[in-house]
Protein backbone atom coordinates (compact mmCIF):
# COMPACT_ATOMS: atom_id res chain seq x y z
CA UNK A 1 0.00 0.00 0.00
CA UNK A 2 2.46 2.22 0.73
CA UNK A 3 4.70 1.16 -2.03
CA UNK A 4 1.86 1.64 -4.65
CA UNK A 5 1.26 5.54 -2.48
CA UNK A 6 4.66 6.32 -3.29
CA UNK A 7 4.78 5.24 -6.72
CA UNK A 8 1.36 7.10 -7.00
CA UNK A 9 3.16 10.30 -5.33
CA UNK A 10 6.09 9.90 -7.70
CA UNK A 11 4.03 10.04 -10.43
CA UNK A 12 2.40 13.05 -9.77
CA UNK A 13 5.63 15.08 -8.90
CA UNK A 14 7.06 13.77 -12.79
CA UNK A 15 3.89 15.52 -14.24
CA UNK A 16 4.12 18.19 -12.45
CA UNK A 17 7.73 18.91 -13.19
CA UNK A 18 6.69 18.16 -16.76
CA UNK A 19 4.02 20.44 -16.92
CA UNK A 20 6.21 23.23 -15.13
CA UNK A 21 8.88 22.45 -17.89
CA UNK A 22 6.52 23.38 -20.67
CA UNK A 23 4.91 26.65 -19.08
CA UNK A 24 8.50 28.07 -18.63
CA UNK A 25 8.78 27.44 -22.13
CA UNK A 26 5.71 28.60 -23.68
CA UNK A 27 6.11 31.70 -21.52
CA UNK A 28 9.80 32.25 -22.39
CA UNK A 29 8.82 31.66 -26.14
CA UNK A 30 5.88 33.90 -25.63
CA UNK A 31 8.04 37.09 -24.23
CA UNK A 32 10.52 36.53 -27.33
CA UNK A 33 7.39 36.94 -29.84
CA UNK A 34 6.34 39.68 -27.75
CA UNK A 35 9.61 41.24 -28.26
CA UNK A 36 9.66 40.93 -31.70
CA UNK A 37 7.12 43.70 -32.65
CA UNK A 38 8.29 45.77 -29.61
CA UNK A 39 11.72 46.04 -31.43
CA UNK A 40 10.42 46.23 -35.11
CA UNK A 41 8.24 49.57 -33.02
CA UNK A 42 11.01 50.57 -31.63
CA UNK A 43 13.24 50.87 -34.57
CA UNK A 44 10.80 51.88 -37.14
CA UNK A 45 10.37 55.03 -34.40
CA UNK A 46 13.62 55.58 -34.58
CA UNK A 47 14.00 55.67 -38.53
CA UNK A 48 10.88 58.49 -38.06
CA UNK A 49 12.23 60.56 -36.33
CA UNK A 50 15.52 60.22 -38.00
CA UNK A 51 13.64 60.58 -41.21
CA UNK A 52 11.63 63.80 -40.09
CA UNK A 53 15.02 65.56 -38.46
CA UNK A 54 16.44 65.27 -41.61
CA UNK A 55 13.36 66.83 -43.72
CA UNK A 56 13.55 69.37 -40.91
CA UNK A 57 17.09 69.96 -41.75
CA UNK A 58 16.35 70.06 -45.27
CA UNK A 59 13.78 72.63 -44.97
CA UNK A 60 16.03 74.60 -43.11
CA UNK A 61 18.80 74.83 -45.56
CA UNK A 62 16.13 75.63 -48.36
CA UNK A 63 14.22 78.48 -46.19
CA UNK A 64 18.02 79.65 -45.70
CA UNK A 65 18.97 80.19 -49.03
CA UNK A 66 15.58 81.66 -50.00
CA UNK A 67 15.91 83.92 -46.91
CA UNK A 68 19.52 84.49 -48.75
CA UNK A 69 18.50 85.29 -52.33
CA UNK A 70 15.50 87.52 -50.93
CA UNK A 71 17.44 89.35 -48.11
CA UNK A 72 17.98 93.41 -49.05
CA UNK A 73 20.34 95.69 -47.84
CA UNK A 74 19.90 98.53 -45.77
CA UNK A 75 17.85 101.54 -47.73
CA UNK A 76 16.44 98.83 -50.17
CA UNK A 77 12.88 98.74 -51.21
CA UNK A 78 10.52 95.17 -51.70
CA UNK A 79 9.35 94.72 -54.72
CA UNK A 80 6.32 95.20 -52.97
CA UNK A 81 7.34 98.56 -51.94
CA UNK A 82 8.56 99.36 -55.12
CA UNK A 83 5.31 98.19 -56.79
CA UNK A 84 3.22 100.61 -54.19
CA UNK A 85 5.75 103.67 -55.06
CA UNK A 86 4.53 106.61 -56.90
CA UNK A 87 5.35 107.22 -60.31
CA UNK A 88 8.76 109.19 -60.59
CA UNK A 89 9.51 108.86 -57.41
CA UNK A 90 12.95 107.89 -56.12
CA UNK A 91 13.58 103.87 -55.73
CA UNK A 92 16.48 101.78 -54.40
CA UNK A 93 15.95 97.71 -55.75
CA UNK A 94 18.20 94.97 -55.61
CA UNK A 95 17.96 92.48 -58.32
CA UNK A 96 19.36 90.11 -60.48
CA UNK A 97 20.14 90.38 -64.00
CA UNK A 98 18.06 88.14 -66.45
CA UNK A 99 18.79 89.40 -69.98
CA UNK A 100 20.36 92.05 -71.32
CA UNK A 101 18.01 94.04 -74.76
CA UNK A 102 20.80 96.87 -75.78
CA UNK A 103 23.67 99.18 -75.22
CA UNK A 104 24.50 101.93 -77.16
CA UNK A 105 26.48 105.53 -75.82
CA UNK A 106 27.06 103.68 -72.65
CA UNK A 107 23.73 103.53 -71.61
CA UNK A 108 22.11 99.75 -71.70
CA UNK A 109 18.75 98.74 -71.15
CA UNK A 110 18.12 95.15 -69.43
CA UNK A 111 15.31 92.92 -68.01
CA UNK A 112 16.00 92.11 -64.05
CA UNK A 113 13.77 90.26 -61.54
CA UNK A 114 13.92 88.71 -58.19
CA UNK A 115 12.06 86.04 -56.32
CA UNK A 116 9.20 88.41 -55.61
CA UNK A 117 8.80 90.47 -59.00
CA UNK A 118 10.44 91.68 -62.12
CA UNK A 119 11.97 95.45 -63.08
CA UNK A 120 13.17 96.57 -66.16
CA UNK A 121 15.96 99.18 -66.38
CA UNK A 122 15.92 101.29 -69.13
CA UNK A 123 19.11 103.51 -70.69
CA UNK A 124 20.62 102.78 -67.20
CA UNK A 125 24.67 104.75 -67.53
CA UNK A 126 26.59 101.53 -68.28
CA UNK A 127 30.10 101.15 -69.58
CA UNK A 128 30.79 98.69 -72.16
CA UNK A 129 33.25 97.21 -69.48
CA UNK A 130 30.53 96.72 -67.21
CA UNK A 131 27.83 95.92 -69.33
CA UNK A 132 29.82 92.73 -70.34
CA UNK A 133 30.27 91.52 -66.37
CA UNK A 134 26.30 91.86 -66.46
CA UNK A 135 25.60 88.39 -67.60
CA UNK A 136 22.30 86.31 -66.47
CA UNK A 137 22.07 85.99 -62.61
CA UNK A 138 24.36 88.79 -61.32
CA UNK A 139 23.24 91.10 -58.78
CA UNK A 140 22.98 94.52 -58.84
CA UNK A 141 21.76 97.45 -56.38
CA UNK A 142 20.17 100.19 -58.70
CA UNK A 143 18.74 103.88 -57.90
CA UNK A 144 16.89 105.76 -60.03
CA UNK A 145 12.84 106.93 -60.39
CA UNK A 146 10.01 104.43 -61.28
CA UNK A 147 8.69 105.71 -64.54
CA UNK A 148 6.07 104.63 -66.90
CA UNK A 149 5.96 104.85 -70.94
CA UNK A 150 2.51 103.39 -72.62
CA UNK A 151 1.96 101.26 -69.77
CA UNK A 152 5.30 99.72 -69.47
CA UNK A 153 6.31 100.71 -65.41
CA UNK A 154 10.45 100.98 -65.77
CA UNK A 155 13.48 102.54 -63.83
CA UNK A 156 14.67 105.08 -65.59
CA UNK A 157 17.52 107.88 -64.88
CA UNK A 158 19.49 105.33 -62.57
CA UNK A 159 22.90 104.47 -61.49
CA UNK A 160 23.52 100.79 -59.99
CA UNK A 161 26.76 98.46 -58.42
CA UNK A 162 27.25 94.94 -59.02
CA UNK A 163 27.28 93.36 -55.68
CA UNK A 164 28.82 90.03 -55.13
CA UNK A 165 27.41 87.12 -53.79
CA UNK A 166 24.03 84.98 -54.68
CA UNK A 167 22.62 85.00 -58.01
CA UNK A 168 19.16 83.90 -59.45
CA UNK A 169 18.02 82.74 -62.31
CA UNK A 170 14.17 82.86 -63.08
CA UNK A 171 12.47 79.90 -63.97
CA UNK A 172 9.58 80.96 -66.33
CA UNK A 173 6.41 81.19 -64.91
CA UNK A 174 2.99 80.01 -67.18
CA UNK A 175 1.08 82.81 -67.08
CA UNK A 176 -1.17 81.43 -69.65
CA UNK A 177 -4.08 81.52 -68.24
CA UNK A 178 -3.82 85.49 -66.64
CA UNK A 179 -4.22 86.80 -70.70
CA UNK A 180 -6.94 88.46 -70.98
CA UNK A 181 -7.48 89.63 -67.06
CA UNK A 182 -6.60 92.17 -64.87
CA UNK A 183 -3.91 90.27 -62.83
CA UNK A 184 -1.84 89.59 -65.64
CA UNK A 185 -0.13 93.59 -65.29
CA UNK A 186 0.63 92.29 -61.71
CA UNK A 187 3.28 89.61 -63.50
CA UNK A 188 5.04 92.76 -66.00
CA UNK A 189 8.49 92.13 -66.63
CA UNK A 190 8.67 88.71 -65.60
CA UNK A 191 10.62 85.99 -67.60
CA UNK A 192 7.08 83.85 -68.52
CA UNK A 193 5.69 80.64 -70.50
CA UNK A 194 2.60 80.98 -72.57
CA UNK A 195 1.94 77.48 -73.39
CA UNK A 196 -0.29 76.24 -76.28
CA UNK A 197 -1.35 78.82 -77.92
CA UNK A 198 -2.36 78.98 -81.95
CA UNK A 199 -0.65 80.98 -84.49
CA UNK A 200 -3.44 83.02 -86.51
CA UNK A 201 -3.40 85.14 -88.93
CA UNK A 202 -1.61 88.59 -89.83
CA UNK A 203 -2.25 90.90 -92.59
CA UNK A 204 0.53 92.15 -94.75
CA UNK A 205 0.83 95.34 -96.61
CA UNK A 206 -0.44 94.04 -99.72
CA UNK A 207 -3.21 92.24 -98.07
CA UNK A 208 -2.04 88.62 -97.57
CA UNK A 209 -2.81 86.50 -94.37
CA UNK A 210 0.75 85.76 -93.12
CA UNK A 211 2.35 84.23 -90.47
CA UNK A 212 3.97 87.06 -88.96
CA UNK A 213 5.46 91.07 -89.90
CA UNK A 214 8.40 92.65 -90.21
CA UNK A 215 7.61 95.25 -88.07
CA UNK A 216 3.79 95.71 -86.53
CA UNK A 217 2.53 97.29 -90.09
CA UNK A 218 4.08 94.72 -92.07
CA UNK A 219 6.57 97.15 -93.64
CA UNK A 220 10.19 96.51 -92.45
CA UNK A 221 12.27 93.79 -93.69
CA UNK A 222 14.39 91.17 -92.52
CA UNK A 223 16.35 92.46 -88.84
CA UNK A 224 13.67 94.66 -87.94
CA UNK A 225 11.41 93.28 -85.05
CA UNK A 226 9.19 90.31 -85.33
CA UNK A 227 5.34 90.67 -84.87
CA UNK A 228 2.58 87.86 -84.66
CA UNK A 229 -0.62 87.02 -83.36
CA UNK A 230 -1.25 83.96 -81.45
CA UNK A 231 -4.45 82.61 -79.15
CA UNK A 232 -6.21 80.94 -76.69
CA UNK A 233 -9.39 80.58 -75.08
CA UNK A 234 -10.93 81.96 -78.13
CA UNK A 235 -9.09 85.49 -77.82
CA UNK A 236 -6.24 86.62 -79.81
CA UNK A 237 -2.72 88.52 -78.54
CA UNK A 238 0.03 90.01 -80.30
CA UNK A 239 3.73 88.95 -79.20
CA UNK A 240 6.84 90.50 -80.47
CA UNK A 241 10.32 89.56 -81.16
CA UNK A 242 12.17 92.62 -80.19
CA UNK A 243 15.44 92.23 -82.64
CA UNK A 244 17.45 94.08 -79.85
CA UNK A 245 17.22 91.40 -77.78
CA UNK A 246 17.11 88.43 -80.00
CA UNK A 247 18.53 89.59 -83.32
CA UNK A 248 17.47 88.02 -87.25
CA UNK A 249 20.47 85.21 -86.06
CA UNK A 250 19.28 84.47 -83.00
CA UNK A 251 16.98 80.94 -82.66
CA UNK A 252 13.46 82.54 -81.90
CA UNK A 253 14.03 85.00 -84.48
CA UNK A 254 14.25 81.95 -87.24
CA UNK A 255 11.66 79.85 -85.62
CA UNK A 256 8.70 82.70 -85.91
CA UNK A 257 9.88 83.47 -89.41
CA UNK A 258 9.01 80.00 -90.30
CA UNK A 259 5.78 79.72 -88.27
CA UNK A 260 2.46 78.58 -90.34
CA UNK A 261 -0.78 80.02 -89.56
CA UNK A 262 -2.72 77.08 -87.39
CA UNK A 263 0.36 75.96 -85.72
CA UNK A 264 0.50 75.38 -81.76
CA UNK A 265 3.32 76.60 -79.91
CA UNK A 266 4.69 77.00 -76.63
CA UNK A 267 6.62 79.63 -75.85
CA UNK A 268 8.64 82.10 -73.64
CA UNK A 269 9.86 85.56 -73.00
CA UNK A 270 9.12 88.83 -70.73
CA UNK A 271 5.85 90.05 -70.30
CA UNK A 272 6.69 93.55 -71.50
CA UNK A 273 3.65 95.92 -72.01
CA UNK A 274 2.59 98.61 -74.51
CA UNK A 275 -0.82 99.75 -74.28
CA UNK A 276 -1.47 95.78 -72.82
CA UNK A 277 0.54 92.79 -72.85
CA UNK A 278 3.10 93.02 -75.68
CA UNK A 279 5.63 90.03 -74.68
CA UNK A 280 8.80 89.82 -75.92
CA UNK A 281 9.66 86.44 -77.06
CA UNK A 282 12.96 84.68 -76.54
CA UNK A 283 11.88 81.36 -77.32
CA UNK A 284 9.32 79.27 -79.67
CA UNK A 285 8.40 75.49 -79.52
CA UNK A 286 6.01 73.97 -82.37
CA UNK A 287 4.07 71.54 -80.68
Amino acid sequence: MKKTLAVALTAVLALSAAGCGKKTATNTAGEAASAVPEAAQEAASVVAEAAEEAASTAEEVVEEAVTETAAKGEGVMTYEEYAAAELDSEVVVETYVQAKQSWWEDKATIYTQDADGAYFIYEMPCSEEDYNKLVPGTKIKVTGYKSEWSGEVEIVDSTFEIEEGDTFVATPEDVTELLGTDDLVKKQNIFAAFKGMTVEPSTDADGNEVAFLYKWDGSGSEGDDLYFNVSVNGQTYNFTVESYLCDKDSDVYKAVQALEVGQTVDMEGFLYWYEGANPHITSVTVK
